[in-house]
């Protein structure tokens, strides 16, 4: 095995700490609730945990506003909580993986609290700080994510300073090269404690134009959308110079890789694919440079049609550069879960595809047992970006809600009362009981997953999409002279699966219906929203 199997073959599972598991009955996950379902993640078969922020933090962007880089929040735990984390995932065999957020800091971070007292301190460079505009105002038009302009004025220095989130979320100055030498040691601070890699986040943004210029508008912007989409954002996202600071954070996490496990770098980029791909960081002597998951959140985003998820798939295996790995998603905290997006029965093909493509797999706490979004009423809404942009549907609440475990109280999560209200099927889709039932979800993904592992074809082999009609995906897995063929049914009616892309005595090693297995008697006919693995009687 290389060094780099795990990130490359292996699978990602991402826990949302507040909503994980809480061990003290305050109503909110943390470490020691990770910890003390560890088993739960390995029995699941995956092979690297990500966990979302836990540093001290404010949370007014709930831990992506940090305010110490170097230490974990109380609300989660202790630094010896983290570190005997590190140790029992490693010992059953577990990566961890942490969020690292390098665009911006929490306004109450000392480097900023230093850097707004006065326009002469030494660390004033570290931030994003410049002139009102000729009128007083902004100095430009750039719009935060969540609402309003990307700049605040500090009125005791006169000055505003850039925000791509909140103002709570001051952003850092990645062309100050202290700043970069600062976060690079936040890397080998984790690194040194045995992290296995980090997710960074919105990557893409850490740099901003020189000249600050306005964006222009968005030509495709509906009235009635986000407002944010009403610009388009040229200058103060992708931009060439993000690139080489990529490579420099790549260099820093290989200080620490060796001949038995690589760390990894996994980067948060919501980009078109040629755009995407260029994070690989494919550099003039064909040596890739960059993170080696730039995370590709197409499924997540595109209309759930066999021809529509045959071309993504197409097309993001030709963009590719060479020898890079790729990578599928989803879901995540940030958007609609996949079973309220596609519904529980799609969401079983899904898992299929998921699972089955060639690449890098993430799933996202919850996923598994098939948990979808929760209506959280108006005077529960805790996320900001609901709270800043009222109605319009964008709060991610939903997805956030608590981990169902069981049908004990409060689904097994905590004592307490929990941060979000629950799921209102939570008494039966649970890991308790979908672990006694064959025919769940949670089984489903315990035996694709088992599957994946099994089979070299499926977690290394090649892909070769195939021709088989306009309501049905087939691709071919193989490798060393193993060949599997999957076929997933997106239409509404029953389909017929082209006998000349079958194997030679083709036999169901997998499906998304439980009462499907064993040999074929052709012709095959999948039921809707029916999925299966095909190999051969021998395999």
């Amino acid at each position: 095995m290389s060094a780099d199997d795990w990130w490359k073959y292996g699978i990602v599972y991402q826990v949302y700490p507040r909503s994980f598991q809480d061990s003290n009955g305050d109503g909110i996950g943390d470490i020691n609730g990770i910890r003390a379902r560890l088993d739960h993640l390995v029995s699941l078969g995956i092979d690297a945990v990500w966990i979302s922020p836990i540093y001290p933090s404010p949370m007014a962007d709930f831990g992506y506003d940090i305010s110490d880089f170097c230490d974990i929040d109380p609300r989660f735990g202790t630094l010896d909580d983290f570190d005997a984390l590190v140790r029992e995932a490693h010992a059953k065999g577990l990566k961890l993986i942490l969020d690292f957020v390098p665009n911006h800091t929490s306004d109450r971070h000392p480097w900023f609290v230093q850097s707004r007292s006065a326009r002469t301190d030494a660390r004033r460079d570290w931030y994003i700080w410049r002139d009102p505009a000729p009128d007083g105002g902004p100095p430009n038009n750039w719009l935060g994510n969540f609402g309003g302009p990307a700049w605040s004025l500090d009125a005791a220095t006169g000055q505003y300073y850039a925000h791509s989130f909140l103002k709570e979320q001051p952003d850092l100055n990645w062309r100050n090269p202290e700043v970069r030498a600062a976060m690079y040691e936040v890397l080998r601070f984790w690194l040194r404690r045995g992290v296995d890699g980090f997710r960074v986040d919105v990557l893409s943004q850490i740099v901003k134009d020189a000249q600050f210029r306005d964006n222009p508008p968005n030509p495709d912007y509906v009235e009635g959308q986000d407002p944010f989409l009403r610009l388009t954002m040229l200058y103060n996202t992708d931009l060439p110079e993000v690139q080489p600071i990529v490579a420099e954070m790549r260099r820093v996490v290989d200080e620490f890789s060796d001949a038995r496990s690589s760390r990894v770098l996994i980067g948060e980029l919501y980009l078109p694919l040629p755009r995407l791909v260029a994070y690989y960081g494919l550099n003039a002597q064909g040596v890739l440079e960059g993170v080696q998951l730039p995370f590709n959140f197409q499924l997540i985003a595109t209309e759930w049609q066999a021809a529509i998820i045959d071309r993504l798939v197409r097309d993001y295996e030709a963009a590719l550069p060479p020898g890079a790995a790729p990578n599928w998603v989803l879901g995540n905290h940030d958007r609609a879960r996949i079973a309220s997006r596609v519904g529980p029965q799609m969401a079983r093909l899904a898992a299929m595809l998921l699972l089955t493509l060639r690449g890098t797999p993430t799933l996202y706490y919850g996923d598994e047992i098939g948990m979808t979004d929760v209506p959280i009423p108006a005077d529960e809404v805790q996320d900001p970006f609901e709270k800043n942009k009222p109605g319009m549907g964008l709060g991610r609440d939903p997805e956030r809600t608590p981990m169902q475990w069981s049908t004990a109280g409060s689904a097994g999560f905590t004592t307490g009362s929990p941060w979000l209200r629950l799921a209102s099927d939570w008494r039966t889709c649970n890991v308790e009981a979908q672990s006694r039932d064959p025919g769940s979800m949670l089984t489903l993904y315990r035996r694709l997953i088992a599957l994946r592992r099994a089979q070299p074809a499926l977690h290394r082999g090649s892909y070769e999409a195939l021709e088989a009609g306009s309501e049905l995906l087939a691709y071919a897995r193989e490798s060393d002279g193993q060949r599997l063929v999957v076929v997933l049914n997106f239409g509404a009616n029953s389909a017929p699966v082209p006998s000349a892309q079958l194997p030679h005595k083709p036999t169901v090693l997998a499906s998304t219906d439980p009462a499907r297995a064993g040999p074929i008697e052709q012709p095959l006919v999948l039921a809707p929203c029916e999925g299966v693995v095909i190999g051969t009687e021998s395999a």
